[in-house]
């Protein structure tokens, strides 16, 4: 692989440490030769310190630490991109989630630049993004909003709407038409994380259920 591999003048690439369920990225930093190999015989993501100059176990002094899941090069193999788990669920030294809480909109970069655990999470995929937006509506109720109907109704509103979206997207599948079966089923999976809110379940402890299966062995016929 270090042959293909496009380094810096000074032995360097910079590596993306992403999310290995949600897809977020987390941080960014630099690997050499050595840090590479030391990740890939440890399984802990190693990283080169540039204002150190030394090699950078990520996590030996915090303790969080970063299992890696994967690791690719993009198509002119000068960027790493690594599938990591992140013990803790913090990458930044400020103590946030990722290192990329400023936003910048308008024009105008967020002023939210201090980090920490209540900082901007980063962007993810669609379902985590709906998830959040659902916990949002739990934790700050909107007046008129259809999410906290659900969720004042319980599971006796909760369910029955589950049912009926399932019997819909039962329908949709027997018409044969790909719009309304994804409508179906995007209404299904909003109803269904409406559920796990109001059951105390992270959508991240489903994403995880999923990932364990995928490498499951193979059930018996």
């Amino acid at each position: 692989m270090f042959e293909q591999l496009r380094f810096n003048e000074a032995g360097l690439i910079p590596a993306i440490a992403q999310d290995w369920l949600d897809g977020a990225v987390l941080m960014v930093a630099w690997m050499n030769r050595e840090a590479i190999e030391h990740t890939l015989a440890t399984g802990e993501v190693h990283y080169w310190s540039r204002s150190r100059a030394e090699l950078w176990h990520k996590g030996a002094s915090s303790g969080h630490f970063q299992t890696l899941r994967g690791l690719r090069y993009d198509c002119d193999a000068d960027v790493l991109l690594l599938t990591i788990e992140q013990v803790g669920d913090v990458a930044c030294h400020t103590g946030a989630r990722s290192c990329f809480f400023a936003e910048v909109s308008e024009a105008k970069v967020s002023e939210a630049v201090a980090g920490g655990s209540g900082a901007l999470p980063p962007p993810a995929d669609a379902c985590t993004e709906l998830s959040r937006m659902i916990e949002g509506r739990r934790a700050n109720p909107e007046p008129g909003s259809y999410t906290n109907r659900l969720l004042e109704g319980g599971d006796n509103r909760i369910l029955k709407k589950i049912g009926e979206e399932c019997a819909e997207f039962v329908m949709a599948c027997k018409d044969d038409i790909p719009g309304e079966i994804a409508g179906e089923a995007a209404d299904i999976l909003f109803h269904l994380q409406v559920a796990l809110a109001h059951h105390g379940v992270p959508w991240r402890q489903v994403q995880a259920v999923l990932a364990e299966r995928r490498g499951a062995p193979r059930r018996p016929q």
